[in-house]
C-alpha cells in the first residue's frame, strides 16, 4: 500500500461507484489522497490502512428506527464502542438498530463493509441524517472509503464540512458518544 494523491490513473478493474466519488470530490476542488488495499476484514488490515493514510479511519454505521422509517449514518472514532441507548436518547429515537443491506444500497449506493460519508452524494431525497461524534469533528482530516471497500480516501474535515455536505444538501448534528462500558 502507497499513499497516492487524487484519482487512479485509469477506471479499468474499479467501480462506477467509485469513479462517481473521485469525480464528485474533484468537480468540488477537494484535495485529498488514496491508498488502495484489499478489502479490510480485521482490525490489523484496519490499523495497516490507517498507517499509511496517517489517520484513522471513522467507523461509519447506517442505522435505522424500529419501523425502518428513519435512516441516520453515524460517524465515530473506531476505538469507540457504539450503544443504542446512548444515541438514542439525544436523537429522540429509540430502538435503532443496523439498516439491511437493501436500504444501504438504496439510499446510499454502497454495499456492507464500504459504508462512508461520500454515500451522501447519491441521497437526493435527504432521507439520511449524517450524525458526527464530537471527536471526528476535532481531527484535522478524515479518512473514508470512496464508496467502495479496496480503497480509502483522506480528507481534510473542513473540505467535508464546508464544501461536500453543502454540496449534497445534507448538514450534519453532533452527536456525544462516551462509548465506555
Amino acid at each position: 500500500m502507497e499513499l497516492l494523491d487524487g484519482r487512479p490513473e485509469t477506471a479499468e478493474g474499479r467501480l462506477p461507484r467509485e469513479i462517481r466519488t473521485y469525480d464528485y470530490l474533484d468537480r468540488l476542488g477537494i484535495v485529498y489522497q488514496r491508498t488502495d488495499h484489499e478489502r479490510a476484514d480485521n482490525m490489523e488490515a484496519c490499523n495497516e490502512i490507517d498507517a499509511v493514510l496517517g489517520v484513522i479511519i471513522c467507523k461509519n454505521l447506517f442505522l435505522c428506527n424500529r419501523q425502518q422509517t428513519d435512516f441516520y449514518l453515524l460517524m465515530m472514532p473506531g476505538d469507540k464502542k457504539f450503544k443504542t441507548k446512548e444515541l438514542s436518547s439525544q436523537i429522540n429515537s429509540s430502538r435503532l438498530s443496523f439498516a439491511s443491506p437493501e436500504d444501504m444500497l438504496k439510499y446510499l449506493d454502497i454495499e456492507p463493509g464500504a459504508v462512508s460519508i461520500m454515500g451522501l452524494m447519491n441521497d437526493h431525497d435527504h432521507a439520511v441524517r449524517l450524525l458526527i461524534d464530537e471527536d471526528v469533528l476535532k481531527d484535522e482530516f478524515i479518512g473514508c472509503h470512496p464508496c467502495v471497500c479496496t480503497s480509502s480516501l483522506k480528507i481534510r474535515t473542513k473540505d467535508i464540512v464546508d464544501t461536500f455536505l453543502p454540496s449534497t444538501g445534507h448538514s450534519y448534528e453532533t452527536v456525544h458518544l462516551v462509548g465506555e462500558d
